[in-house]
């Protein structure tokens, strides 16, 4: 009866072997079966009675014993999830303990991949196998049976393949058209509940067969400048060759000691930290890769041998780095930082200088006038500031251009602001030669004000805009000042060369919008006006016109165009 008893146990610990892949990081996908083990010697399954196992899982940097659920079962020494969630990915140990003391006896990190709902595998689970063309091959499903009679179905890429239920898929001939991707679908029963278990291999058949590849680290032993305090990463990356072993592993140890694991919080990171392993596929290769994140380096370290590690079941390949000291200081992190933010600043600085520069630009040159007291009719022999311009014949509509240019305008011009204007009927002497008066007044006048309508043209202003338009354009004495006073459309009424004129020497009124005299109208037609010190005195609007101030007389009416001559 002992020695049926050992048999059985020998079986159970040889299947228990065959079961419990030593592999570090594991994916499964969720909704599956699956389950965690260890092998157990012979020894220690006769002195089981001896020590407990806990299994435990690592949340928020500590290890947190697991409570059995109904979904989550330990039993001897497996740890089963009946199935698997997304929630259940995390660092995993068991450990043993004699009542004195714990010793763990093996980690994992459990990878629980997301379901692809348009497909019946996860291209991240799955295995690659490249083989060639005329040799026979035998695709094993993944056993993680509970009995032997539970349900196997094989599908090709993703169709039922040919009804075959067996645990391997034999091929006596490989063809080119047996390439493709093989999923095997267990159906496990388990407290009246049927769960599912897939296991998914990519087939690749080859005409010749590749090259034959052994696992290596890429690149040799190494020496890393580095400084006292300063962070480094080391890499170390692994050839796989054109499949990914599945006992294959890749880590780091310190003068033959294990670093742990890097937790993700960076403030509860240890000094010296291993990150988790990332599979690279690139092309028909297959890499791996692993960082060890040193936070500062130490004076220790530079005698310390960084070693990288590759295993698989026919040997071990490593990779010695050594750190040491640079002769050249990098530039600290807050000079850097500082150097890419105060050019940004000044960037941003001097846009918003050019933008105000340019959206308050009248306001800017009046407001230096005034601090500066700038004189521009200093020495230039001219009488008048400006020579105005406007329809002087009833062919107007309203008499309010009328009462604009005799009234409103010399009256805020001149009495508030000190300039000094020419109107036709208030200054010229009736008796002289329309003609030779206008071009001599305008010819006296450092601007010709134009106050622009519908029906602007008529026999006098025509000679007023004809003569300030020569002087303007041909010999460059008189600046021109248009006064929008009405809306217009159209401009073909005026002469061509009036367009010659620059589009920002016009200026719109908008009547009541106008009338204050801190309006934008008033400041833009003072930045056209030439500089010179007065001594401003707004009254905020311009109401209650005094038409009789200064010798200007209320119009009252006539179109008699020889009466005011």
């Amino acid at each position: 009866m002992p020695l049926m008893i050992f048999l059985l146990m020998f079986i159970i610990g040889s299947a228990t072997e065959k079961l419990c892949p030593l592999r570090a990081s594991i994916d499964i996908l969720e909704g599956e079966y699956f389950f965690l083990c260890f092998p157990e010697s012979m020894q220690e399954r006769f002195q089981k009675a001896e020590y407990t196992i806990n299994w435990y899982k690592e949340n928020a940097g500590k290890q947190k014993l697991i409570k059995e659920t109904h979904r989550i079962v330990s039993q001897m020494n497996f740890l089963e999830f009946w199935p698997a969630e997304l929630s259940d990915s995390g660092n995993y140990s068991v450990t043993r303990s004699d009542g004195k003391q714990n010793f763990t006896i093996q980690q994992w990190t459990l990878n629980v991949l997301e379901r692809n709902k348009s497909s019946c595998f996860n291209e991240n689970h799955l295995t690659t196998e490249i083989k060639n063309a005329g040799s026979g091959h035998s695709l094993k499903c993944n056993d993680l049976s509970v009995n032997e009679n539970d349900s196997i179905t094989w599908y090709k890429d993703c169709k039922n393949y040919q009804n075959k239920t067996e645990r391997e898929l034999d091929f006596k001939t490989l063809t080119i058209q047996h390439s493709g991707i093989y999923t095997c679908k267990i159906l496990i029963t388990h407290e009246g509940k049927i769960f599912h278990s897939t296991s998914t291999i990519h087939l690749v058949v080859e005409e010749d067969a590749p090259e034959a590849v052994t696992l290596e680290i890429v690149g040799l032993d190494e020496e890393v400048e580095t400084q006292i305090g300063k962070e480094e990463i080391l890499n170390c990356t692994g050839f796989l060759g054109y499949f990914v072993p599945e006992d294959a592993s890749l880590y780091w140890s310190i003068n033959h000691t294990f670093p742990e694991k890097c937790s993700g919080i960076p403030e509860n990171e240890p000094s010296i930290c291993e990150e988790e392993f990332k599979k690279l596929h690139i092309g028909n290769k297959f890499y791996v890769t692993r960082l060890l994140r040193i936070k500062k380096v130490t004076e220790e370290d530079m005698h310390r041998n960084f070693t990288c590690m590759l295993q698989d079941d026919e040997g071990t390949r490593i990779k010695v780095v050594k750190l040491k000291k640079g002769n050249t200081q990098d530039l600290p992190v807050h000079m850097f930082t500082t150097g890419m933010v105060l050019p940004v600043i000044f960037l941003c600085v001097a846009v918003i200088v050019v933008v105000v520069c340019v959206t308050f630009r009248v306001d800017l040159v009046l407001f230096y006038r005034i601090i500066c007291r700038r004189d521009d009719t200093a020495g230039d022999g001219k009488e008048y500031d400006a020579f105005v311009s406007y329809l002087k014949d009833c062919v107007s509509p309203s008499e309010e251009e009328r009462e604009f240019a005799l009234n409103i305008l010399p009256m805020i011009l001149e009495e508030n602001f000190g300039y000094k204007l020419c109107i036709f009927e208030r200054d010229v002497s009736p008796g002289g030669a329309v003609v030779d008066d206008i071009h001599s007044f305008i010819d006296k006048s450092r601007r010709l004000i134009i106050i622009l309508s519908q029906n602007y043209i008529s026999d006098r202003a025509i000679y007023e805009l004809e003569s300030g338009l020569h002087k303007a354009l041909v010999e460059r004495k008189t600046k021109i000042i248009l006064i929008e006073y009405m809306p217009i459309s159209d401009y073909n009424f005026l002469p061509e060369s009036l367009s010659l004129l620059p589009s920002q020497r016009v200026v719109k009124w908008k009547k009541d919008k106008s009338l204050p005299v801190n309006s934008r109208f008033w400041k833009n037609l003072r930045y056209l006006m030439p500089a010179k010190p007065t001594k401003s005195n707004t009254k905020g609007r311009y109401n209650n016109l005094d038409l009789g101030s200064k010798g200007v007389q209320p119009w009252t009416g006539g179109c008699d165009f020889n009466a005011v001559l």
